[in-house]
């Protein structure tokens, strides 16, 4: 299978992405701290399927233009990016999947341009509503949330995570099965992400994040339309299980699909079964 490696500038960033396949648009968005090459286990299995399939790197990330500010990381631009991205791509329509960070700009791009979603897929990272509940309500969350706090230090998150390389990558990846990165992977994310610039602008995504005042938060919580699946690695050291299944007032289209033996990394960890879920629910 070949991979295509194109640019587009929408929204005012340039953002690089692969491209692979034809038939109805898919476009994969990756979480923290990875890329396109998140993606590199379902696109094979996408395309085969009949897809026509982008892998995206998000703005900040990898070869896709850095703005330097927080505010360049507020999640409406990013679901703008998906957006503007599926129009200069000559679709009016694509199925969107994510995972992580990847997944709650899924979730954005379904709530603020439902016109551009046909169906929704989101990998181990709940509904917006549910990830504000819980981290005001369950103090296990917050406590899983400690390093969202940390990363709203200026620039010591940055320079940590560089200074500590190769072994930083695998703390991070540490509750992922064995032999779900490899050393390939690892030396891909290296390169990519502990360059000069490589983590400013993936930790500016949860420094805009936890800046958005709730109140603006919970008036973008309007009814998702599109099909959508969750599917859920019930090993997730990051995220409580419970935050899995959506306020179905909120999501009222939706299964939830939880991988007992999976963690947060659940397309790293159970490709074949996380494909089959994917090619199930897009195909009409």
């Amino acid at each position: 299978m070949d991979l295509a490696d194109r640019y587009a500038t929408v929204n005012g960033v340039r953002l690089h992405y692969v491209e692979a396949g034809s038939g109805p648009l898919v476009v994969l968005l990756h979480g923290f701290p990875e890329f396109w090459w998140s993606w590199r286990k379902q696109i094979p299995a996408l395309v085969d399927a009949g897809f026509r399939v982008v892998a995206l790197d998000m703005r900040g990330y990898a070869e896709s233009e850095k703005p330097p500010r927080w505010q360049d990381y507020r999640l409406e631009l990013l679901a703008g990016d998906v957006a503007a991205l599926i129009a200069e791509l000559g679709e009016e329509r694509a199925h969107v999947v994510g995972h992580d960070w990847g997944a709650a700009v899924a979730w954005a791009v379904a709530t603020l341009h439902p016109e551009r979603v046909d169906r929704l897929a989101a990998l181990n990272v709940p509904h917006p509503e549910r990830m504000l509940h819980f981290l005001r309500t369950s103090p296990g969350q917050l406590r899983r949330s400690w390093y969202m706090f940390f990363f709203q230090l200026p620039w010591l998150p940055e320079r940590l995570l560089r200074r500590g390389g190769r072994k930083a990558l695998e703390r991070v990846y540490g509750d992922a099965r064995p032999g779900a990165f490899t050393a390939e992977d690892l030396a891909r994310y290296e390169a990519a992400l502990l360059g000069p610039d490589g983590l400013r602008g993936p930790i500016n995504y949860y420094r805009a994040a936890l800046r958005q005042s709730p109140r603006r938060a919970k008036e973008q919580f309007t009814p998702i339309s599109a099909p959508t699946l969750v599917i859920w690695g019930q090993q997730d050291r990051h995220l409580l299980e419970a935050m899995a299944d959506p306020d179905p007032r909120l999501v009222p289209d939706v299964r939830v699909e939880r991988l007992p033996d999976a963690s947060h990394w659940v397309h790293h960890d159970e490709p074949e079964r996380v494909n089959a879920l994917l090619v199930a629910h897009l195909r009409p």
